[in-house]
């Protein structure tokens, strides 16, 4: 059983539990990202195993009448097995989301399986037009070029600044030259496209941004952030109009997301434990 100080940022560790907070988002306005957590197999196995848990989900979905789609990890469905491996149940997640009319996003790990990753993103949006999703790290110097690149792909781009520790050879490490790396490509994705944004960021600098850049160009947006993080900005920017999902995971493998949530921001914990307290 998940302990009340990681639930808040956990959805639970069954589908039902999953579905039933999908629910209660719903019903505030913000749709649901499910994220069954699992990460990094070698195995075939496992990898195979998570995907057909995903498959089940998403038929799941379908009985309902949810605003919930999904999103994997490239390492939870076979890239530390191969490349082939990966793009090969990456493309039938997405397949299988396709018949039911549901959608696929594609989370962005370290840095060296970038390229494999927008590979499969590219080829795989060519056939299922806007069925898939893809996470981009503005915390990487290339990027600018990879944003260029993916410009015309149909498929949604989920704009984020990253938080694996990269080297700085390849990487921002400050975070003045994060923001001013994100800002950027958050103004050139809106210049660019007339749809397909999605802004993931808890920074209120970054989605009032968004949302006067939306007002400029025109552009079909959505801003995207974690459950148990400034929820009640979520509740705000839904009520206000704007399209709000929460990226929700659940899964026995909750506690090592936990304690990464709690290491990237020591607020959380702050938060946490005031939920248990009710203040």
């Amino acid at each position: 059983m998940i302990p009340p100080i990681a639930r808040r940022f956990v959805a639970g560790e069954s589908v039902p539990e999953a579905l039933d907070h999908a629910r209660a988002r719903n019903e505030e306005g913000i749709a649901v990202i499910l994220n069954l957590l699992g990460e990094h197999y070698d195995d075939p196995a496992e990898a195979r195993a998570d995907a057909d848990a995903y498959c089940r989900l998403l038929d799941d979905l379908a009985d309902t009448d949810l605003d919930a789609c999904i999103s994997v990890k490239p390492s939870q469905i076979g890239l530390d097995v191969s490349a082939d491996l990966f793009e090969e149940q990456y493309r039938e997640l997405v397949a299988h989301a396709h018949e039911h009319g549901a959608f696929v996003w594609c989370d962005m790990e370290d840095a060296d399986t970038t390229d494999a990753t927008l590979d499969a993103f590219e080829s795989i949006a060519a056939d299922y037009p806007w069925s898939v999703g893809q996470c981009v790290q503005s915390n990487l110097k290339r990027t600018r070029e990879d944003l260029e690149r993916l410009i015309d792909v149909p498929g949604v781009i989920r704009l984020v600044k990253g938080a694996y520790d990269e080297p700085e050879s390849i990487a921002y490490t400050d975070k003045a030259d994060v923001d001013e790396a994100y800002r950027g490509d958050i103004e050139f994705l809106f210049e660019h496209r007339d749809r397909g944004v999605a802004v993931g960021s808890h920074d209120p600098e970054m989605v009032s941004l968004a949302n006067r850049l939306a007002v400029e160009h025109g552009t079909d947006y959505e801003i995207q952030m974690l459950m148990g993080v400034r929820e009640d900005a979520q509740r705000d920017l839904a009520r206000g109009g704007v399209d709000v999902k929460q990226y929700a995971p659940y899964g026995d493998k909750w506690l090592s997301y936990f304690y990464r949530r709690v290491r990237e921001r020591k607020e959380n914990l702050t938060f946490a434990l005031r939920a248990i307290v009710g203040r």
